[in-house]
């Protein structure tokens, strides 16, 4: 079978604007309530898309850790590729893709890290060997081998301790939503979307868009 030739007719479930909640961030957090009630694997799981200083787009999977009415809540290395493109561009995208809900929450808005008080409370959360890492690793910088980067873990597990401290690198993320799209697949590719736009009076407008 050609990779042409690959598709699927999504028929689970439907959803029109009279189905979401007039809050996005609610609506997002009903549908992340029933990707869990569905066992969805790692439903904190999405994509995160950032833009650097000339323009050129990249994206990885990340693990969201919170999200509330403030924004949606991730942590990283400052110094990675992805902290370094949102210093630069300070505005980001963030893609959730339940495939067994035949479901995707495609969420966009401004970036701002969040405070040390927080990010310390989470690394402190972490499991240890986790903590460790984060303090070992210089996160998208080249090493020349696996076991040069196995040795940076021991020598900082040796220095670090029982209770390291959160290294300055490290800490996280808030997305401040202005847009959120929930899109759920339907027969013949006609699938629902409907889209929420943040007013300046800080409402939001919803729509429903073609597909």
């Amino acid at each position: 079978m050609s990779i042409a030739d690959l598709r699927k007719d999504y028929s689970q479930s439907s959803l029109s604007r009279a189905d979401v909640l007039d809050d996005p961030i609610r609506q997002f957090g009903k549908w992340f309530d029933e990707a869990l009630a569905a066992q969805v694997p790692e439903p904190n799981a999405m994509s995160l898309a950032t833009v650097a200083a000339d323009g050129r787009p990249s994206s990885r999977i990340v693990l969201i850790k919170e999200f509330d009415a403030r924004g949606f809540v991730w942590f990283t290395n400052y110094g990675s590729r992805k902290g370094q493109e949102l210093q630069h561009n300070g505005h980001a995208a963030l893609l959730f893709h339940w495939v067994e809900l035949e479901r995707q929450v495609r969420i966009e808005g401004r970036v701002e890290r969040i405070t040390d008080e927080d990010n310390d409370a989470y690394f402190n959360s972490r499991p240890l060997m986790s903590r460790i890492g984060a303090i070992a690793s210089a996160q998208s910088e080249p090493v020349a081998s696996r076991r040069e980067l196995e040795a940076r873990f021991s020598a900082a597990e040796v220095a670090s301790g029982p209770a390291p401290a959160r290294p300055a690198h490290w800490g996280g993320y808030r997305l401040v939503p202005d847009y959120l799209e929930f899109w759920q697949g339907r027969p013949s590719r006609l699938h629902d979307r409907i889209a929420y736009q943040q007013l300046s009076d800080g409402n939001w407008e919803r729509e429903r868009l073609q597909p």
